[in-house]
């Protein structure tokens, strides 16, 4: 719930609010992404004070919080610090989908869960959004209307230029979102399947903007596993075909190694797969690694990008292989 401030005008606060709505709401967008959440979201970002002119409009940079703050200190309204995800999912989430909104035009390669994500207006909506209120608007709504799909088009294509192409063994390419732990997700398939599991099939990779970006789940079924929607999987699943081992392997660069806790977690996960379970750990460069050195379990595989050629084994007959806790059936 929002709480108000009487400082600011309840006359001036309530014409702009209702004309960022009925902006909002001629840009197609339905009640939800139209309502007094969205409104204030939409004049934080245009960074407009509620008795400035719409023609003052413009379009920094501005995270979730600053938006949220920046509504307290124009309005006077306060949003509750969990009102954060309601502004994301309910108001800026589709304002992006629907080209209204950039997302880290600074720094495209920045992870889309990352706590600096910031958006911007764009310019063209910016353009039409100045006339607000003025004898232009009508026509300069009708030509960005008609103009939007092309202007959506040219959105995604900078979103796509960004992302990071994944060659799979199978001669597919992926793309996975940028920054974050995708680039090691990328070397982890194009670098290490190759040498120590060649031939395999990569079943599953997670991503940040898609848990599910990529999931063979008929494949897993008959290997005995079926994947629940909320369940925590590891970065990348890959199916040994020559020796029926399944390679659960998690792309470290913040957090995530496969320490005592995990490595039940993912045995429970993949409890009755028909394959023998691998579980490895892979970091960037051994520094990455040093923080986590403790924490990692015995019976798991570390493996470093920058050294590719090597694995660090953690105890155990097997320098890589499933243990017997973790073999099917015979």
């Amino acid at each position: 719930m929002a709480a108000t401030n009487a400082r600011v005008s309840p006359a001036a606060r309530k014409r702009k609010l209702g004309e960022a709505m009925d902006i909002l709401k001629a840009l197609g967008f339905g009640p939800r992404q139209s309502n007094e959440v969205a409104a204030y979201t939409l004049l934080a970002l245009l960074d407009l004070a509620a008795n400035a002119p719409w023609s003052a409009a413009a379009n920094p940079l501005r995270g979730i919080t600053p938006i949220i703050e920046f509504i307290a200190k124009a309005y006077g309204v306060r949003y509750a610090p969990n009102t954060r995800e309601t502004i994301r999912d309910e108001a800026v989430k589709y304002f992006v989908e629907a080209g209204l909104l950039l997302r880290n035009p600074d720094n495209p390669s920045r992870p889309t869960n990352s706590g600096q994500t910031v958006y911007q207006v764009e310019p063209t909506a910016l353009a039409l959004v100045r006339t607000f209120g003025t004898k232009p608007w009508q026509a300069q709504l009708k030509a960005y209307l008609a103009n939007r799909v092309k202007i959506r088009k040219a959105v995604e294509r900078e979103r796509k230029l960004a992302r990071i192409p994944v060659s799979l063994p199978s001669g597919e390419t992926v793309t996975l979102s940028p920054g974050g732990q995708n680039p090691l997700i990328k070397q982890i398939i194009e670098e290490f399947c190759p040498r120590f599991a060649p031939g395999a099939t990569v079943v599953y990779i997670g991503d940040a903007e898609s848990k599910f970006l990529h999931l063979e789940a008929a494949y897993l079924e008959g290997l005995g596993v079926v994947i629940a929607p909320s369940a925590k999987m590891p970065d990348v699943v890959v199916h040994d075909t020559k020796r029926n081992w399944l390679l659960l392997v998690e792309a470290v660069t913040s957090a995530g190694a496969v320490d005592s806790k995990r490595r039940n977690e993912l045995k429970g996960l993949f409890k009755g797969c028909k394959a023998g379970l691998v579980f490895v750990t892979a970091f960037e460069t051994r520094r990455a690694m040093q923080t986590f050195l403790p924490l990692i379990s015995w019976e798991t595989e570390v493996w470093i990008a920058d050294n590719p050629d090597h694995l660090i084994h953690f105890n155990g007959e097997r320098f890589l292989g499933p243990y017997p806790d973790v073999m099917p059936p015979s």
